[in-house]
């Protein structure tokens, strides 16, 4: 246990260590200053603009930023559908892979459009490899740019004063590509290429077993390009259909820590560029820290849960629950990797969730639960933990009697309106889709469990993709018509009424005076307030989801000890 607690603290040191140069580069990108990158780049995006026939300078009001943002996504989604039934015809398919049935495309375009990548399929059977890097991995790029994007139209909005614009959606949206995303993700596919992550474009190999001499089909294809930015867009699709506890994914102990780095880096980077942003570092700190403690705190119980609550069998040495688990990672790096890709809305796995134990199980449930905010989605998770901060404000002001107030912004009827599409939309989406799976006749059918972990295998799905994030109890079978279907709508949803609350809520906030700070203002940046914002969100979570979890994960645990 010792061993798990020191690879833990080097994590979290080396998380935090890199996330605040990556937070201070991302913040001169955001407002437009020249970084190292420049002089290679610049001559790129200007192109960019010219071929879009946009103007650099030309800002936007809330309606035409969120409208750029709708069609976007829209066109990249039927791009997306097309190519998955279309493929069969294409190029760059040397197992000739035939096209998608129509649902099955439809769940996948919403599910890479809404950077949840929820996958109801295996890549290596059911995609070629034009559809992988033409279309999924495309999207990883753009669809985690769009977050960061509104993200920075919401930083705007608490800074700028009397404004009716907050930016440019094109702008935002080819700077981080360019800036962020591309280098990021250049570098880390050369770190995992060295490990044996594979990159190649030529057919399956098939290859003699050792013991047997029985011939196995290995699948190869152009996989590191999109694991890097599977893992630094916060995406998770994995190329192959095991995700990252496949080896040609995840090969080494050091491919791994990188790959688990990036799940964390951009999203805990945007803590950093937050305090700059609004030229008050302690207002990201205060975000970065609970982040943390949350983090810390949801991994604390994934692990214990796993080392020591596991079965124990006579005549075999006690070593933490080993089943669904890579022993080149064990319980520990397994127990990590899991906490921190639920946190991040990320949804790539390096061991199989439906084995953990029964709370092991219900922590990366639970963190999806509370809204991706623990870190989050690149820019989705902030901006939904600046509603928690907002909502946090507005109830301390009422305890007080008092207009509450953020960043020198008044927090008014209109903004709690679009607080609240950005914090209940989501566990309203995963109840209703939940309870309409549960009431299906063919629901049984679905599961390989019966009883309360066979429910928890249909709620953490649509916690999964109600909130953004991708990961799935291996046991559920989704690839039906309904779930396909359902779970698309309800990860569209789930991404733009959010996303679009949160344009919205920033066009207000930038329509406003600054207020000046008085003696009876809440202080947003001290111990005091980072605790009442943790109760917040334990509360509005423990408030949508006990119930469930009551019939989930925690009777599953009473019944299997």
């Amino acid at each position: 246990m010792s061993i798990i607690i020191l690879q833990d603290l080097f994590y979290i040191v080396l998380l935090v260590g890199l996330s605040v140069p990556l937070g201070n580069y991302i913040y001169k990108i955001m407002n437009g200053q020249k970084v190292f990158l420049t002089r290679l780049l610049a001559p790129v995006e200007n192109g960019i603009y010219k071929l879009m026939g946009i103007q650099s300078n030309e800002e936007m009001n809330a309606k035409k930023y969120t409208l750029s943002v709708l069609l976007f996504s829209a066109v990249g989604f039927v791009f997306i559908w097309l190519l998955q039934m279309l493929h069969g015809f294409l190029p760059f398919n040397p197992q000739a892979i035939e096209g998608t049935s129509w649902h099955l495309a439809f769940n996948t375009s919403a599910s890479f459009v809404s950077n949840t990548n929820w996958q109801a399929y295996a890549g290596e059977s059911a995609m070629s490899y034009l559809t992988q890097f033409l279309g999924l991995t495309v999207q990883n790029f753009v669809s985690a740019a769009t977050g960061i994007a509104v993200l920075f139209a919401l930083m705007r909005g608490f800074v700028l004063k009397k404004s009716t614009t907050i930016g440019n959606f094109w702008v935002d949206l080819t700077k981080t590509t360019l800036y962020v995303l591309i280098p990021l993700s250049f570098i880390t596919a050369l770190l995992i290429a060295s490990q044996g992550v594979v990159q190649t474009f030529i057919p399956y190999k098939e290859v003699a077993v050792l013991e047997s001499g029985a011939v196995q089909t290995v699948p190869l294809g152009p996989a590191a390009s999109q694991i890097a930015i599977k893992q630094l867009g916060t995406n998770g699709g994995g190329f192959f259909g095991a995700n990252s506890a496949f080896p040609f994914e995840n090969p080494t102990a050091f491919s791994n820590l990188i790959e688990s780095l990036c799940l964390i880096l951009i999203p805990a980077a945007l803590c950093v560029t937050f305090g700059k942003a609004v030229k008050n570092s302690k207002q990201g700190r205060v975000l970065y820290a609970v982040m943390l403690i949350l983090f810390i705190a949801a991994l604390s119980v994934t692990t214990v849960s796993e080392q020591f609550a596991a079965p124990i069998f006579q005549g075999a040495a006690a070593s933490g629950s080993m089943e669904g688990k890579e022993i080149i990672h064990g319980v520990g790096a397994s127990s990590l990797w899991a906490t921190a890709t639920t946190a991040v809305s990320n949804g790539s796995v390096n061991s199989m969730h439906d084995s953990f134990t029964p709370l092991g199980g219900m922590m990366p449930m639970f963190l999806m639960q509370l809204g991706e905010i623990v870190f989050g989605g690149v820019g989705s998770g902030l901006y939904g933990m600046l509603a928690f901060v907002l909502l946090t404000v507005f109830i301390a002001g009422l305890m007080v009697g008092r207009t509450p107030e953020y960043l020198g912004k008044k927090v008014e009827p209109y903004d709690m309106k679009m607080v609240c599409l950005i914090v209940l939309t989501p566990p309203l989406l995963t109840l209703l889709g939940t309870a309409a799976a549960v009431i299906m006749p063919a629901a049984e059918t679905w599961l390989n469990n019966s009883g309360a972990h066979g429910f928890s295998e249909i709620l953490y799905a649509f916690s999964s993709m109600g909130n953004n994030n991708g990961s799935a109890f291996a046991g559920f079978q989704a690839n039906t018509v309904f779930t396909n279907v359902t779970g698309g709508i309800i990860m569209l949803l789930a991404r733009f009424i959010p996303m679009g609350a949160a344009v919205y809520l920033a066009g207000n906030m930038a329509q406003k005076k600054s207020v000046a700070a008085g003696e009876g203002t809440l202080s947003t940046s001290n111990a005091t307030f980072a605790g009442l914002l943790i109760g917040v969100i334990i509360i509005i979570a423990a408030l949508s989801f006990l119930p469930a979890l009551a019939l989930g994960p925690i009777a599953d645990y009473f019944t299997t000890r």
